[in-house]
């Protein structure tokens, strides 16, 4: 069993940065594949980014691609995504989630076991 709590969320204006954070309890933190996923108002919820157990492979949605990074410290039991050059459609709740099953990252959000609750982040145009 793994719990997830993000942070980190807010109200920015376009052109800023945010950092999110996702905290882990639980055993075996460093075997899972995590993943960002967000969900704007009367969307579906959709991949943001998503980090193999070592960090050693990433992947983006091409819409944020160049501009937010993912990673993890496997000693702390956490994940993060820098995000950069934030824009109006990047308003969303921003959820963390972890995958058991081979270590990796998944786009698709039946890949992952556990959620978090969201975070909540607003760019202001």
């Amino acid at each position: 069993q793994v719990q997830l709590v993000e942070s980190g969320g807010g109200l920015v204006q376009a052109g800023g940065s945010l950092r999110l954070s996702c905290a882990a309890s639980g055993r075996s933190f460093s075997s899972y594949g995590m993943g960002w996923f967000r969900q704007a108002p009367g969307k579906e919820r959709e991949f943001v980014a998503g980090i193999n157990s070592s960090g050693g492979s990433t992947k983006y949605a091409e819409s944020v691609k160049g501009r937010f990074t993912i990673s993890r410290d496997n000693a702390k039991n956490t994940v993060s995504l820098q995000m950069n050059s934030l824009k109006p459609e990047d308003t969303a709740v921003y959820y963390c989630a972890a995958a058991s099953r081979g270590s990796t990252w998944y786009v698709f959000r039946t890949g992952y076991d556990y959620w978090g609750q969201g975070t909540q982040v607003t760019v202001s145009s």
